[in-house]
């Protein structure tokens, strides 16, 4: 596309006496009607663009002509399609598979395959929020692999339909020969459930044991044990709320803000209440608003969230859930637009993970009813007590919409809190700011002062 303040230049008549000197593409290139010799270093300065590079890219080939990739060896499909051995196939007599113990395998083996990419996003996610500073680049990756772990769960779900459309008497002809084979011993299920934050505490027992012990391999004990031992996505997000700006700033303190505003909206419903012109109405209503104060006091009052978090009724920190809140409230900031839409993907992973395990507790049920798994678990019942709430990693996400207030109460942002929340820019390279510092543009302030994650803003702390 042309630029619409450039134009070129219509040579010189070629009957004119006088040589022209010689003529480049920078030289013939003009703006708003000028001719400027270095138009074209300007028009890319503009643009974002540098000059270009003399370096050309590298294109990546196998080191040797006899490595030729296909399309076979490259997806390992010798391995991968050949994996499908059919135990019915193995121990009938007659060597006669049962058919639907096909569709078993491969549903199973999807699921382990779509938990490995589970794997591959959150670790990724969690080498992002263990950095030190978090720039707008970083939030753009952060949504793009918590919206892809959405849809992988969203298809998940979908996988265990399929899966219904094998009826309980085509599952009893092989099912037998599974025990004692369970879906709990799905390691990876468990490292993505250990490196979300699940804790031990929140598990139902299976069998009254741990559940580490339907892992008796050495490396798998590994495995497990650095999950727990490394900090996880919760305690990252945790730690990267906790440095939500605002939450001490002198011009505006949203916390000393918001509590005065939750008492000026707790006193407003008291009052219509109080207006309530029917007795039975009003003590009802007045009841209500008791229920909302208790409510916002769970909050408010640090010793009594303090309870909650010994008893594993709440998850986070004190200061990160003001921190959340925060985001949620001014969500239209542009410094909180990426920040709120990470914490509304990291609540549709924990929803869409509670989807996926009531989907397979109601495929049990048709399957199998009330019968023992074949790992010798409770079946039915045990996998109900999963698909509570002591099961959601982010929990407390959810539980903020208790403490939203109506937008006519919250707190007005100063001006000098809206210029802060409407910069995201991310920190300057070393060059950047050698440059400002020998050019004298920075007015005496901190080169790092606007930038998206500065002033310790979201910065996770690393251990």
């Amino acid at each position: 596309m042309s630029c619409p303040y450039a134009r070129f230049v219509e040579p010189e008549d070629e009957t004119t006496t006088t040589p022209s000197p010689p003529t480049t593409a920078t030289s013939k290139l003009t703006i708003n009607g000028a001719t400027d010799n270095n138009a074209l270093a300007e028009i890319l300065s503009l643009t974002g663009y540098g000059t270009p590079s003399s370096a050309k890219p590298e294109l990546k080939r196998l080191p040797s002509s006899d490595e030729l990739v296909t399309y076979r060896n490259y997806l390992q499909l010798n391995v991968l399609l050949n994996s499908q051995v059919l135990l019915s196939a193995q121990h009938d007599q007659n060597k006669n598979p049962v058919h639907d113990e096909h569709l078993f395998m491969i549903i199973h083996q999807t699921f382990e395959l779509w938990f490995k990419q589970i794997l591959w996003e959150i670790d990724s996610l969690r080498d992002i929020f263990g950095n030190q500073s978090i720039d707008e680049t970083h939030m753009f990756v952060s949504i793009n692999r918590l919206q892809r772990c959405a849809l992988i769960w969203r298809l998940l779900c979908d996988q265990i339909t399929i899966l219904e459309t094998m009826t309980p008497l085509d599952f009893m002809e092989f099912r037998s020969y599974l025990s004692p084979a369970s879906g709990f011993q799905s390691l990876q299920f468990r490292l993505i459930e250990n490196k979300l934050g699940l804790t031990e505490k929140s598990r139902v027992l299976y069998n009254q044991i741990s559940y580490k012990n339907a892992f008796p391999i050495a490396h798998e004990q590994k495995e497990l044990i650095d999950s727990l031992e490394e900090p996880t996505l919760l305690m990252l997000i945790e730690r990267w709320l906790e440095r939500t700006p605002g939450l001490d700033d002198p011009n505006f303190n949203f916390w000393e803000r918001y509590k005065r505003s939750a008492a000026q909206y707790i006193k407003y419903l008291q009052s219509n209440a109080e207006d309530e012109p029917n007795p039975t109405a009003r003590e009802a209503a007045l009841e209500d608003v008791k229920k909302t104060a208790d409510t916002f006091r769970s909050l408010i009052d640090e010793k009594f969230h303090q309870q909650l978090l010994a008893r594993s009724e709440r998850r986070m920190s004190h200061r990160a859930l003001q921190g959340a809140l925060m985001v949620m409230l001014y969500r239209e900031q542009p410094r909180f637009q990426g920040p709120y839409q990470i914490l509304s993907l990291l609540m549709d992973v924990d929803a869409l993970i509670t989807k996926w395990r009531y989907n397979h507790l109601i495929l049990v049920q048709r399957q199998i009813g009330n019968k023992q798994g074949t790992g010798g678990s409770a079946g039915y019942s045990y996998l109900r007590s999963t698909c509570s709430d002591r099961y959601k990693v982010f929990i407390d996400l959810f539980n903020l919409a208790s403490f939203i207030i109506p937008r006519e109460f919250l707190p007005k942002l100063t001006s000098e809190m809206k210029m802060r929340l409407a910069v995201a820019n991310v920190e300057p390279s070393t060059q950047e700011t050698d440059l400002h510092r020998t050019s004298g543009k920075n007015n005496g302030k901190d080169n790092n002062e606007n930038s998206f994650m500065s002033d310790h803003d979201f910065h996770p702390v690393t251990d």
